[in-house]
């Protein structure tokens, strides 16, 4: 297989972790997004969007959008899981990854954050924007898992809610925000980067980071 990404995008980097929590080996094929590689033709041509990650399998079949592709790697590697198997465990879950891979991550990722500075808001509000979308987001999900048993979001196990969190904490940060004001949060990010499948999946120990 051959992972498409940005070792700096949250999106890829969540893909990383699931890949790495399988046990699944894949060729990794950077993409500068601030020079704009992603918009090249021939990406173009595996993802309309030109957006990151893209997965290719052994086939050669695309795919494309991050929780698309872990969902679909947990249908056909299914062990260790990353949903549970109760169907409200798994409703539960699946909402709080999006709560932060459709309604956080995107408000502030690098295209968004271009528009905003072509329509001329100085950088001191851009950021300001990306840290308020961080700490929306987050303000959320640490209620939503505040008396969920730890030490991971959802128990003694990670899960899709771990693999979407721990890279938007790393967003968070860059931002300014204080995360210190999620202890829930912290606790479950703790217990992911013990594991090596969430360490080694970190943006610094990618081949293209800079």
């Amino acid at each position: 297989m051959k992972l498409h990404g940005y070792f700096r995008s949250s999106a890829a980097y969540r893909v990383r972790i699931a890949l790495n929590l399988k046990g699944l080996q894949v060729e990794h094929l950077p993409h500068h997004l601030r020079k704009g590689e992603q918009c090249a033709p021939a990406y173009l041509a595996l993802n309309p969007q030109g957006l990151v990650p893209t997965l290719e399998d052994d086939a050669g079949t695309v795919l494309t959008q991050s929780l698309a592709i872990i969902e679909w790697l947990e249908e056909t590697h299914p062990e260790p899981p990353l949903l549970p198997k109760a169907p409200l465990r798994r409703a539960k879950v699946r909402a709080f990854a999006m709560a932060l891979a459709c309604d956080t991550h995107p408000v502030q990722n690098l295209k968004v954050l271009a528009r905003l500075r072509q329509l001329g808001l100085p950088e001191e509000q851009v950021t300001g924007w990306a840290a308020w979308a961080n700490r929306e987001g987050l303000f959320a999900c640490e209620t939503l898992i505040a008396h969920e048993p730890g030490p991971f979001c959802f128990g003694a196990a990670p899960s899709m809610a771990d693999i979407c969190l721990v890279p938007q904490l790393a967003n968070a940060r860059r931002f300014g925000v204080d995360v210190a004001a999620f202890p829930r949060l912290l606790q479950a990010e703790t217990a992911a980067k013990a594991l090596a499948a969430f360490a080694d999946a970190a943006p610094e120990r990618q081949s293209d980071a800079e």
